[in-house]
C-alpha cells in the first residue's frame, strides 16, 4: 500500500522568531482529503557531554511549553547553513563554558514527526576541558549541574528527568559505558 499524502496545497499560518507554522491540505491513500498543521523547525543538537568520571553535564531550565523547570543535556537551535557539529560545539560553550577534544554523533532523530519536522543530531563529547564561563543567550536562564552517569539515570527511571533528548542521550551511554 502506497501510505504518501499528497499536498494539494499549503499555506504559512505563522512565521516566527524559530519556527514556522503551516496547514496543508493533502490527498489521502484511499482517496480522501485532509488537512495537516506542520511546524517547521530549523533542527537542533543536544550534547551528552560526559567527563572520565562518566559524569554528565546537564542544565536546569524552566521550560515555557511545560511549565516546568527541566534537567537536560546542552541543547540548542541550528542556525541557518550551520553544520550540526558546530552548532553542538558553540552550545555547549555557551551553556557550559566547557569544549572537548573529542565529538561523535550517537543518533539523529525526529522530535514529534506526527506535526513537527524538527531533527536532533545528539553528540557525545569527551575529554572536556572548562574553557570559559557560561554565556547563554539573552533570555536563556540556565544552572549547570554535573551528575553521574547512574544517578542521571536512576532520575530517568523515577521520573525526575522527562526531556527526550535527554533520555535518549542517558540510555545510550549507559548502555555504551556501563554495559547495562
Amino acid at each position: 500500500m502506497d501510505f504518501e499524502e499528497k499536498t494539494i496545497s499549503s499555506a504559512t499560518i505563522f512565521d516566527g522568531r524559530i519556527v514556522r507554522l503551516r496547514v496543508d491540505d493533502v490527498s489521502l491513500p484511499d482517496g480522501g482529503q485532509s488537512k495537516r498543521e506542520i511546524v517547521e523547525h530549523p533542527g537542533a543538537v543536544a550534547i551528552l557531554a560526559l567527563d572520565e568520571e562518566n559524569n554528565i553535564w546537564m542544565v536546569s531550565q524552566y521550560r515555557k511549553a511545560v511549565e516546568q523547570v527541566l534537567l537536560e543535556i546542552p541543547a540548542g537551535t541550528l542556525e541557518e547553513k550551520e553544520h550540526p557539529l558546530e552548532c553542538a560545539k558553540r552550545e555547549l560553550a555557551e551553556e557550559t563554558g566547557l569544549i572537548a577534544e573529542e565529538w561523535q554523533e550517537i543518533i539523529t532523530y525526529y522530535c514529534a514527526p506526527g506535526f513537527c519536522d524538527e531533527k536532533t543530531f545528539i553528540y557525545i563529547a569527551r575529554n572536556l576541558k572548562k574553557e570559559s564561563s557560561l554565556s547563554p543567550d539573552r533570555d536563556e536562564f540556565i544552572e549547570v549541574s554535573k551528575i553521574p552517569l547512574e544517578t542521571a539515570y536512576q532520575q530517568i527511571l523515577d521520573g525526575h528527568i522527562i526531556d527526550g533528548k535527554s533520555i535518549i542521550a542517558v540510555q545510550y551511554a549507559v548502555y555504551n559505558y556501563l554495559g547495562k
